[in-house]
């Protein structure tokens, strides 16, 4: 057992009231904008789907996470939560979560690497019925350090790319002692949270943080899976050249036939203004490429590990380093060039200064197929095997379902004649 102290007992007392107040003010305009979540709170509310469920988290805890964490809470489980990332965490949302009778949260914001883990190994201390987890590192901590622990784990739900890239890799070395359900590969995440979410946030982020104009800049994304792809299509709808690198032959082809320049990092590097990592790999951008960049570069990660950009390397280059803005880090190089990372390479959109996430709207779909996917864990938990697992797909259309009712979206439904058509095999020409 861990001796960390919740969020309320490390913030200086004089400003833990007005903390909290400034919390619930952000949850509560979060909330104004997150129809399937109040429709989800009502039915567990109701319900109470969760009763006597013990829930550890490793999240960014902000105002639109703080939205899901309550719901599972008022659907009757007892929950512990921290943030997945050092910079992520926004102290005052997580003093108010830490209000709430079934809820301990132990977030706080620029914690080092030390009190980063002894915080996800207080959650644990709640021993866990679910997790649920942005990242793995909820997951790998049970795996390593409690494996006693495993056993009355029902199952858990993974929220982004990397955690599920972990997850699987775990799998397919039959490591992985219960079932999670990969929430990241579900089409309502990454057609939205991905390709939108990350897309809008993490270019807002570094606009806000540099005060610079994407128009006519060159903007190198690394990487076009679904978060790359987001990335380029917004920068290129603000008036960016974009060109895109990438390892899979498939998705540069992709890229290319989109209209975007495709370029080795090797080339690409010499040629960009602003650089965003988003392939959850490391070592994308490195000293070779450093040695050939621009002066006055930026360089961002939108990745969730600060591992994307070899910051290393880049300081044994640099002959000077200084804070050339609020969360802009300049490097400057012996023959004068400066480049400047933000956010210390961490995730851009999250870990910023003034950074605030993905839209509320898009997080409002992601984190109602969380909240789906642990009320199927407690109710149908038996049917999974350990491992990682799709989300059911009726869950995903229901969230889906809830938003467009919400939005007053009207749609088609399959006629039954339509419905026997597309279920036979013998309508021939």
């Amino acid at each position: 057992m861990t001796a960390y102290p919740p969020i309320s007992d490390q913030l200086p007392a004089d400003d833990l009231e007005s903390a909290r107040k400034e919390g619930r003010r952000k949850m509560e305009w979060a909330a104004q904008h997150m129809p399937i979540m109040t429709a989800l709170r009502a039915e567990f509310e109701a319900d109470q789907p969760l009763a006597g469920e013990r829930i550890a988290m490793a999240m960014h805890v902000e105002a639109k996470t703080a939205i899901l964490v309550e719901v599972l809470a008022d659907g009757g489980a007892e929950v512990a939560v921290t943030g997945c990332n050092p910079l992520s965490t926004h102290d005052d949302v997580s003093a108010a979560l830490d209000t709430h009778e079934n809820i301990t949260s132990y977030a706080k914001r620029g914690v080092d690497s030390e009190e980063y883990y002894d915080a996800i190994h207080a959650t644990i201390d709640l021993e866990p019925t679910i997790t649920v987890d942005d990242g793995m590192d909820l997951v790998a901590a049970i795996h390593e350090d409690y494996p006693e622990l495993i056993d009355g784990i029902v199952g858990g739900a993974e929220e982004t790319t990397t955690g599920v890239h972990r997850l699987r890799a775990m799998d397919d070395d039959g490591a992985l002692e219960y079932p999670v359900f990969a929430v990241n590969d579900t089409p309502m995440k990454r057609l939205f949270d991905n390709v939108h979410g990350t897309g809008e946030s993490s270019l807002a982020s570094i606009a806000m943080t540099t005060n610079l104009s994407w128009a006519g800049k060159t903007v190198v994304v690394a990487g076009f899976g679904y978060c790359g792809k987001g990335v380029a299509r917004k920068a290129a709808g603000q008036n960016a050249n974009v060109v895109v690198t990438e390892v899979e032959p498939r998705r540069a082809l992709e890229a290319h036939m989109e209209g975007y320049d495709v370029l080795p990092m090797a080339e690409a590097a010499a040629v960009g203004d602003v650089f965003i990592t988003t392939t959850g790999n490391r070592d994308v951008i490195v000293e070779d490429h450093f040695e050939v960049m621009q002066d006055g570069v930026l360089l961002a990660n939108a990745g969730h590990f600060d591992i994307e950009i070899d910051l290393e390397a880049l300081e044994a280059l640099a002959v000077d380093t200084y804070e050339a803005r609020d969360g802009v880090q300049a490097y400057e190089l012996e023959d004068g060039r400066r480049l400047n990372v933000i956010a210390e390479g961490r995730l851009v959109n999250l870990a910023a200064p003034i950074a605030l996430g993905h839209p509320v709207e898009v997080m409002d779909q992601s984190f109602g197929v969380q909240a789906a996917c642990v009320r199927e864990l407690v109710e149908n938990g038996e049917a999974y095997d350990a491992g990682v697992h799709d989300v059911p797909d009726a869950l995903d259309q229901k969230v889906a379902e809830i938003k467009l009712e919400a939005d007053g979206v009207q749609f088609d439904d399959l006629t039954e004649t339509q419905r026997e058509y597309m279920g036979s095999w013998d309508h021939g020409t």
